[in-house]
């Protein structure tokens, strides 16, 4: 076995100044999702629900674009039409399909939420940057993620997640 290529003390700087900075914006936004009544994970299906048309995904689409297995998805979800949140229904075009449509009550409480998901974005990480430090940062996250075998749907423009 070939001897592991540690990190240098730049790249273990930058590493642990990674860690804090994930650690620390999501636990802002989970603090900021919990005034809301629900979780990070509640938000991360409501979100995509509700960009798409008629606000219904098939669960497989959804998983596939979240980075979920299918055990994930399946708990989460029935988590989720359990507080009226999501309801779930056959496929049309696919017998063996399930597709999720956000409910009135789910597309509520994301318009609710989203306002102080985007103040504390802007907060901890949007405003603290120049055009072309957000530039930089997007193109290094794009890459990162594509690396890790983390490429997926790109984000739809929206109000709710501007």
């Amino acid at each position: 076995m070939t001897e592991p290529r540690w990190l240098d003390p730049q790249e273990r700087r930058l590493w642990r100044a990674y860690v804090r900075m994930q650690r620390a914006v999501e636990v802002a936004l989970v603090r900021q999702l919990a005034e809301s009544g629900i979780s990070r994970t509640d938000y991360e299906v409501l979100v995509p629900l509700s960009e798409a048309d008629d606000r219904t995904m098939r669960v497989r689409d959804l998983a596939s674009w979240l980075g979920w297995d299918r055990s994930r998805i399946s708990h989460q979800l029935r988590r989720m039409e359990q507080r009226g949140l999501i309801t779930r229904e056959d496929c049309v075009d696919d017998a063996r399909g399930t597709m999720v449509r956000l409910t009135e009550q789910g597309y509520e409480i994301t318009v609710t939420a989203a306002p102080g998901q985007v103040s504390t974005v802007r907060r901890v990480l949007v405003d603290l940057l120049d055009p072309r430090e957000i530039d930089q940062l997007t193109a290094i996250a794009e890459r990162v993620a594509a690396a890790a075998g983390y490429a997926h749907l790109p984000y739809p423009d929206n109000e709710l997640t501007e």
